[in-house]
């Protein structure tokens, strides 16, 4: 703007007295001083006036919004965009979970702009950064291929973390009676509240010492927290408890006190005699575990539940307890290997799991990550003939020794003379 101004301005006494002569007769000034004055003072504003119009140029600049490249995502189920920060206000637009918007400017709150151009004020506890937005696209890219150990229904809306644990970064939020994929274990001590913790320890001291005994540390309390994966590929992590496994409540009676962790259906067959609309009974392989957080398995109890015909309801065909077993579980059709009869070359419904073997040593979750890595496992194998569960081995093969929760009672033989 200023290209055309000379390197070095003259100064006001070197102009022509011609040049300012008649703005000294005007103003009634006469002789040289007076045009070396009108002269000086005309210099003088057009510098002011220069200044002014630099001064305003950048004035204007600074008033317009900048555009810029931050992005933010909205964390919360939904929320508004205002007008105004202020107690009372306008609502400008409606925006959702998982939504992108465009910060304008920075504050107490954020201005923002959806896709759509619509802006307004949002609370910054409502939305979460691009880093968390790509931690979580990277966390489901990892786990894209995973195949689900389970299915499950979401029990309350919840929302997915980052990683395991309460303070962790969030983003994803589900709705009660949303279908889940379980992908993964981990187990973490519970956040217990300073004061909860030291009145605990109180009543501790004080039962141990009515009792006579030593006073000890009372149990670490654990919860545990499932990797999920929804119907629309969004991965994260939730505590256990906001979820269900999707097992029928047809079976939910033979559960003997002990929650599903997994059922799977094996096949079906046909019963004409049930009254109900589905004639097509599922045939079920359960795995079932404590009601106990922090356990260092994931299942302790595999039963197989098929269907009578004859008395039209579920009866146990297979039971294995008192194991420390470990997910996944892996159902399909297969011929067995070892076997020589027409029925052994049919391929027929085969499970598998692994259980801990008795010399892997104790299982003990990481305390960082809460994933819970066992040792040595052996696979175990079984077909479904009928209504018979038969285990698929090589012949001549011994069963090795297990790790079992609870020490076994070894039975006395029949037949032993007392």
């Amino acid at each position: 703007m200023l290209e055309n101004v000379p390197d070095k301005i003259p100064h006001p006494s070197s102009f022509p007295l011609r040049a300012v002569s008649p703005i000294s007769r005007f103003l009634g000034l006469r002789g040289r001083a007076g045009a070396r004055r009108v002269a000086g003072a005309g210099f003088a504003a057009c510098i002011l006036a220069a200044a002014l119009w630099v001064a305003m140029l950048g004035g204007c600049s600074r008033m317009r919004p900048r555009p810029t490249g931050e992005m933010v995502y909205v964390t919360a189920k939904q929320t508004y965009l205002r007008d105004r920060v202020a107690v009372v206000s306008n609502r400008t637009a409606t925006v959702e979970n998982g939504q992108r918007l465009r910060v304008l400017e920075h504050g107490r709150h954020l201005r923002v702009q959806t896709d759509k151009g619509e802006q307004g004020w949002i609370d910054e506890k409502a939305v979460t950064t691009q880093q968390v937005f790509d931690a979580f696209a990277a966390l489901g890219q990892a786990h894209r291929g995973d195949p689900a150990v389970a299915s499950a229904v979401v029990r309350d809306e919840v929302n997915l973390h980052l990683r395991p644990g309460r303070q962790t970064e969030v983003f994803y939020r589900l709705a009660e009676g949303d279908k889940l994929q379980l992908l993964e274990r981990a187990t973490l001590p519970k956040p217990v509240v300073a004061g909860a913790a030291s009145a605990q320890s109180a009543v501790s001291a004080k039962v141990s010492k009515l009792l006579g005994a030593e006073s000890a540390a009372p149990p670490i309390a654990m919860e545990d927290w499932w990797l999920t994966r929804d119907a629309r590929g969004r991965t994260g992590w939730l505590l256990s408890h906001y979820v269900d496994v999707d097992a029928p409540d047809s079976l939910t009676r033979y559960a003997e006190g002990q929650r599903f962790v997994g059922a799977y259906v094996l096949t079906t067959v046909h019963d004409d005699g049930v009254d109900q609309e589905i004639k097509d009974i599922p045939i079920y392989l359960t795995v079932m575990a404590p009601y106990t957080a922090g356990l260092p398995y994931d299942f302790d109890q595999v039963r197989v539940f098929t269907w009578n015909l004859k008395m039209h309801r579920y009866e146990t065909a297979f039971r294995e307890k008192n194991i420390e077993g470990y997910l996944p579980v892996s159902v399909r059709m297969e011929k067995d290997p070892y076997g020589k009869s027409a029925v052994a070359q049919t391929p027929l419904p085969t499970f598998r799991y692994k259980v801990l073997a008795a010399d892997a040593g104790p299982v003990v979750p990481d305390p960082v990550t809460g994933m819970v890595t066992p040792g040595r496992l052996i696979e175990k194998a079984y077909r479904l003939e009928g209504n018979l569960v038969r285990r698929v081995a090589a012949q001549g093969s011994k069963d090795e020794p297990e790790a079992h929760p609870a020490a076994e009672v070894k039975k006395a033989s029949k037949g032993k003379k007392k």
